[in-house]
């Protein structure tokens, strides 16, 4: 893990975090700003390794995260914890104050706030948890809202709901994983697989 270089975390990570499509060197390059080239080689040096799976179609190959390998599920959630300590110190300070939550199993930090820091409106989060402690997450989340100089605005989801939303799409749902997994990396990685 020691050598890994920043295009190839991007790569494993923009392909974890676009589950609705599948991805192969000609059209994951731009996306993450390298060559074709550069593409397929990180993405075969992967492949070796055991992190990434190849499916051949027609003439191009596709590449998904290995999710029967355990070194690529533990590869892949010290990238997203990676990906959150290599924030800035804005999103820093949200990540710390959002990982006081004790109610959720999952959170993501998304939207503007990851693009425009301190100048966003609000603070866009995703949370997942169970029936039992939805009503003491939303105190939570209210509690925060009435100290806070932004406006925390959640989004709660059960594991169901979120599998059944990346399922179908949505497009709000799908966006939100392309955040910062702040609490339950394996949890998340459980449900993309």
């Amino acid at each position: 893990m020691k050598d890994i270089t920043k295009k190839e975390m991007e790569l494993i990570l923009f392909i974890f975090k676009n589950p609705e499509k599948e991805y192969n060197a000609n059209n994951i390059a731009s996306k993450i700003d390298i060559t074709s080239m550069g593409a397929l080689k990180i993405m075969k040096k992967l492949g070796k390794q055991g992190i990434l799976k190849a499916k051949k179609l027609g003439k191009a190959v596709f590449y998904k995260i290995n999710f029967g390998n355990d070194y690529a599920i533990g590869y892949l959630t010290f990238l997203l914890k990676k990906e959150a300590e290599q924030t800035t110190n804005y999103i820093k300070r949200w990540i710390y104050e959002l990982k006081k939550l004790k109610n959720a199993e999952i959170i993501l930090l998304f939207g503007s706030v990851l693009e425009k820091g301190s100048k966003s409106n609000d603070v866009d989060i995703l949370l997942v948890t169970g029936q039992k402690k939805f009503e003491k997450l939303k105190e939570e989340i209210n509690n925060i809202n009435k100290i806070s100089e932004k406006n925390i605005h959640p989004i709660y989801q059960s594991i169901k709901d979120l599998k059944k939303n990346i399922e179908n799409q949505d497009k709000i749902i799908l966006g939100a994983i392309k955040g910062i997994v702040i609490l339950g990396h394996e949890k998340l990685i459980e449900v993309l697989k």
